[in-house]
């Protein structure tokens, strides 16, 4: 088959001149290398394709007969086992029984039959029922023994064909182990060549490709390999020849070119001049022209070699060798010599500037992180540690660790804050010990001259090893070589010290390693230090904002409270909470925020605190409480924005604030909620269903004239009422619509726990793994007065009706165990009462209370105000008060929506009033014919 180039037939094109046209090779021709090669190619191919086949055809059956010896044991132990054949091979006519069975158990496992029989062989069942009653062919002597019997055999014919059955006996024993028949099930062995001929056309049809591709590839070879020589003559060969020789003598770099034996083929002028090479040095053996063992030992390696840099002479040779494949067909190598004496040196110093610069570039970028002192201390050590020194340990003073402004006094000790490097198990102090370094200790001369200090040899360093003689020893033993100690500095302030080491396999630290150490300690020592005055100030207003939370709980009967405060990683910020008693066993509670984060946040935050407690004594509603806090805050604001405030405050004016003002009546099982742009609290029932109350929200504090809407809640007696703050469901993975939802989840089922149990339980399923505001959370399950601890009546308004209320006052203490307490009490109600009824409107109304103390209110439909005053002797009146305010531990006026309730509370111990160790009335009555009072 000849070989065209496939452009259009035409004129016959002449060669170019001087060059011989020679005719193009056949792939038929044996004589050339193409038509030799694609022989072989065809030899291969038919080899493959038989050896395919042949290896198909084994594993075929092979495959066949295994899967039908696995298939046949697994059927029949399946029915050998199978419950009632061991019955029916005891019965009258176990042919009955089993073949339906044994045909079915045929059909569903795929075998070819099922064969049933006695201990002797005779067949009870078969695919073909004339065959029933003779005899089994096969083996069945192991099987009565209790073995299994797999073999090949042949048989009377099956449904499946013929072919060679693969069979297994199987014995079937009774309750008592006895073999009472024997089952055999097999697989007819179809014929092979059925299985393996659908597969041979790809066989053949793959060989034919491969063909083909060895043809193609044959004759694109012998067309590259044409158009590579372009058709040259000898004679233009040798002439190109004799031009790349002048070329080769001509470059300044050594060329030489060695046989498989190790001879000198070739040496041009250059590798002749750096090698001092004999002038008969070609056709020699390389090991007898005298070069150093080295250089010796890598031409005579047949490994290639890339820039391996060699000394011969006072010359310093970069040598690169290549294998390479000379005329005759021999093996060889080429090699290339440069000499590099001036560069290396100048490189080299280029090398390690630039090596250093990245380093301090990576130090940049790696240290300093975040704004955590140790953090900070393990970056530096991990990014000197291995590339500048083998071992990096950093030692601060122990007022750095905790924030504080360093002193001199702080010196003598230091605390080891990070250790980095491959060398970890040195035998140097451990993370977090507290080491006390002596005068003459490197790391004591550091910190006290402010300098660098290098110990090129540790073994020669007698401060360092007295510091601790022991560790010393194993240290070195260990392979401690040397050591450069640098001093920690930021604004002219110690922190503490940086040490690097170098062991036995690293070059010892040299004068201009100090410069790169202290370059990068002075980078180090600047994020150290603002990670400190992080830590003081993040600790400051920590301590702030928890002097400003509440400490502990209130004493009050209405509700059972637990809350969790978890401050912002980044600073603390404005979240607070409150529990506050009000008259009447009533409770405020209180949930704000203030937008920000740090000492302002926190100290804006204890002023609302503090605004809110004052307007909680006041006892105003709920929407008046959030708008005095809201002028509050304009007003604050206001002071802000003047010209004389202080210009580097941390923030201008209140950005913002949230707050939900809630009270809670135990007596009545009603709360009143406002929220001033926070979230809606959630409640949980007692069944444990999860609500959330439509209380309006109205606007932010701080915006001024808006009003603030109220909702009221009626809460059955344990009910948990759920406040929080934005940080709990809101954060920069997922909005408050997520959060929500997950808050619900949390809470779904918490009917039966306490507030405890379900402060931890959200804090466990909401709390992210780094907090970036603040959370806060309060949980109150509430508490119902029972009516046999609350009496009330109304009073007529008849002074003469006095004593019949200090009467029903008397029965109701009695009835309650606080007969004690009857004298103070009747003198307190008598007095409220007749105020009321000689300065008040009607209607008139007393209600005692009975918890932790004793309330007694009296309400009337005026809005005036009684208030404290001294009694001249002359006076009529005006020291009914003054008795109440003695006897009473307590005692206030709050205003309702039908008047006015004065109360007054006293303290009970163990049923009896905190009042009785009072002085006497006939004493205090005596006061006020005192003129010196």
């Amino acid at each position: 088959m000849e070989v065209f180039s496939g452009r259009p037939g035409g004129p016959e094109r002449l060669p170019p001149v001087g060059r011989s046209r020679e005719p193009r090779a056949s792939l038929l021709d044996l004589r050339s290398a193409a038509g030799q090669v694609f022989l072989l190619q065809v030899v291969i191919v038919v080899l493959l394709v038989v050896a395919a086949v042949a290896a198909m055809v084994l594993q075929t059956a092979s495959d066949a007969v295994h899967q039908g010896r696995r298939e046949s044991v697994v059927a029949a132990q399946a029915f050998a086992s199978a419950p009632g054949v061991a019955e029916a091979l005891q019965s009258r006519d176990p042919t009955a029984v089993l073949q339906p069975r044994a045909e079915a158990a045929r059909k569903r496992t795929g075998v070819d039959f099922v064969v049933v029989m006695n201990t002797a062989g005779i067949r009870y069942t078969y695919p073909y029922p004339r065959e029933i009653g003779k005899k089994f062919v096969g083996t069945i002597g192991p099987a009565l023994q209790g073995r299994t019997v797999v073999e090949q055999a042949g048989g009377p014919p099956l449904p499946a064909g013929k072919g060679t059955a693969v069979q297994a006996v199987v014995p079937v024993t009774d309750p008592h182990g006895k073999v009472v028949g024997l089952v055999s099930a097999g697989i007819t062995v179809r014929n092979v060549a059925g299985l393996w001929m659908p597969q041979l056309p790809i066989i053949l049809g793959s060989g034919a490709a491969a063909l083909a591709l060895a043809m193609t590839g044959t004759t694109l070879v012998s067309r590259r390999l044409r158009r590579h020589t372009h058709g040259l003559a000898p004679a233009e060969l040798a002439q190109l020849y004799e031009h790349h020789d002048a070329v080769l003598h001509a470059v300044r770099e050594g060329v030489l070119i060695i046989d498989a034996d190790g001879r000198l083929l070739l040496a041009n002028d250059e590798a002749t001049r750096l090698l001092g090479l004999p002038a008969d040095a070609r056709g020699r053996p390389v090991a007898e022209l005298g070069l150093p063992e080295p250089v010796l030992r890598l031409l005579s390696s047949p490994e290639p070699v890339t820039d391996a840099v060699h000394l011969v002479g006072d010359r310093l040779l970069a040598v690169n060798k290549r294998p390479a494949y000379p005329r005759g067909g021999r093996g060889g190598s080429v090699v290339t010599l440069r000499d590099t004496t001036e560069l290396a040196a100048v490189s080299g110093r280029a090398e390690v500037a630039r090596e250093r610069l990245r380093l301090l570039y990576e130090a940049g970028i790696r240290i300093g992180t975040t704004l955590d002192v140790g953090r900070t201390a393990q970056e530096l050590a991990d990014v000197a540690a291995p590339q500048f020194a083998d071992l990096v340990t950093v030692d601060l003073l122990d007022a750095v660790l905790r924030g504080w402004e360093p002193t001199a006094e702080g010196w003598l000790h230091l605390r080891r804050a990070a250790i980095g490097g491959a060398q970890r198990m040195m035998p140097v102090y451990p993370l977090g010990e507290v080491i006390t370094f002596s005068p003459r200790a490197p790391q004591m001369r550091t910190l006290r001259e402010g300098r660098s200090v290098l110990e090129a040899d540790l073994r020669q360093a007698s401060g360092w090893r007295e510091q601790d003689p022991e560790r010393a020893r194993k240290a070195l033993e260990c392979g401690l070589r040397s050591l450069v100690t640098v001093p920690l500095r930021a604004r002219n302030v110690p922190l503490g010290v940086v040490n690097f080491y170098r062991t036995g396999d690293s070059p010892t630290f040299e004068a201009e390693d100090l410069s790169f150490a202290e370059e990068l300690a002075a980078r180090a020592a600047v994020a150290l230090d603002n990670a400190r005055r992080f830590t003081r100030e993040h600790a400051m207003a920590v301590t702030l904002q928890r002097s400003l939370l509440p400490r502990g709980q209130p004493e009050q009967d209405a509700l059972e409270v637990a809350w969790r405060y978890l401050p912002a990683e980044a600073g603390v910020g404005g979240d607070w909470f409150d529990v506050i008693p009000l008259p009447g066993a009533r409770v405020a509670l209180v949930m704000g925020d203030v937008v920000g984060h740090g000492l302002h946040a926190a100290a804006t935050m204890g002023r609302l605190r503090t605004a809110v407690h004052n307007f909680a004594t006041l006892d105003l509603p709920v929407d008046e409480v959030l708008g005095n806090l809201d002028d509050l805050v304009v007003r604050m604001d206001n002071e802000e924005n003047t010209d004389d405030a202080a210009e580097d405050h941390e923030g201008e004016g209140v950005t913002g604030a949230t707050c939900l003002y809630a009270v809670y009546d135990p007596v009545t099982g009603t709360c009143t909620v406002a929220r001033a742009g926070h979230p809606a609290p959630v409640v949980v029932r007692p069944d444990g269903t999860v609500t959330c109350p439509g209380v309006p929200v109205s606007a932010p504090l701080g915006l001024g004239g808006y009003p603030f809407e109220t909702a009221e809640l009626s809460l059955p007696e344990g009910s948990q009422l759920v406040l929080y703050t934005d940080g709990l469901v809101e954060n920069p993975t997922h909005d408050i619509d997520v959060g929500m939802k997950r808050l619900r989840r949390a809470l779904e089922g918490s009917g039966d726990r306490t507030p405890e149990e379900t402060c931890q339980a959200v804090i466990d399923a909401l709390k992210p793994a780094h907090c970036s505001d603040d959370i806060a959370l309060l949980t109150a399950r509430t508490r119902v007065f029972p009516p046999s601890r609350v009496a009330e009546w109304n009073v007529p308004p008849d002074p003469a009706r006095v004593p019949s209320v200090r009467e029903r006052c008397r029965k109701t203490l009695q009835e309650w165990g606080l007969e004690e307490t009857a004298f103070t009490t009747e003198l307190i109600v008598s007095e409220l009462v007749t105020n009321a009824i000689r300065y008040g409107s009607p209607p008139i109304g007393v209600r005692l209370l009975r918890g932790r103390s004793l309330i007694c209110e009296v309400s009337d439909g005026s809005g005036t105000l009684p208030r404290l005053r001294r009694a001249a002797t002359t006076d009529e009146g005006g020291r009914g008060l003054f008795l109440v305010a003695q006897f009473a531990q307590r005692w206030g006026t709050r205003y309702t929506t039908r008047g006015k309730v004065i109360w007054a509370e006293q303290l009970l111990h163990e049923g009896a009033s905190g009042a009785t160790g009072h002085v006497p009335v006939d004493f205090l009555l005596e006061q006020f014919d005192d003129p010196d009072l």
